[in-house]
């Protein structure tokens, strides 16, 4: 309670490490124990106009605690709002849209450490992992992929990813 009083009337901090210098040079860090430190989440939503908005109540991404969680993305263009047709066409707009967020939160591929990719049947596995191969130098993300029963707007392909800074 005492540490959200602090945080309540000393400022708002938009990242930890903000945070944490702040209390160090001012002395106050010696009303916070290392749990408390841990149980701290920063959590600031990413949003750029050069991948396809939400269409739905979430976020393109979100950022927190030097992780930036990406929702999974459609294979819509964001300056048409359409989506191309076939699945290697629909994962190398997927990966554009994803890489838009990642450039927004601050990351690139290289960051990735988590992705998680749905597909329309499993028989478009081979096509999208040659495009999803691309992009990716050096070691990959751990990966997981699914077939669903359908994807939003009939899509054949959507990607999710995990990134941390």
């Amino acid at each position: 309670m005492m540490y959200c009083f602090w945080l309540a009337k000393v400022k708002i901090f938009d990242e930890f490490d903000d945070l944490f210098s702040y209390f160090c040079t001012q002395n106050y860090i010696k009303f916070i124990n290392s749990n408390s430190i841990k149980r701290i989440i920063m959590k600031k939503a990413i949003a750029t106009n050069k991948a396809p908005g939400a269409i739905g109540p979430y976020s393109q991404a979100i950022e927190a605690n030097g992780m930036v969680f990406i929702s999974g993305q459609l294979p819509i263009n964001p300056e048409t709002g359409e989506m191309p047709e076939g699945v290697t066409a629909q994962t190398e707009q997927s990966m554009k849209n994803l890489e838009a967020i990642l450039n927004a939160a601050g990351c690139t591929f290289d960051n990735v450490v988590k992705s998680t990719c749905y597909l329309a049947d499993m028989s478009y596995f081979g096509e999208m992992n040659a495009v999803y191969g691309k992009y990716f130098k050096g070691v990959c993300p751990a990966r997981a992929a699914f077939a669903v029963k359908e994807l939003p707007k009939k899509a054949l392909v959507e990607i999710e990813m995990i990134a941390a800074k």
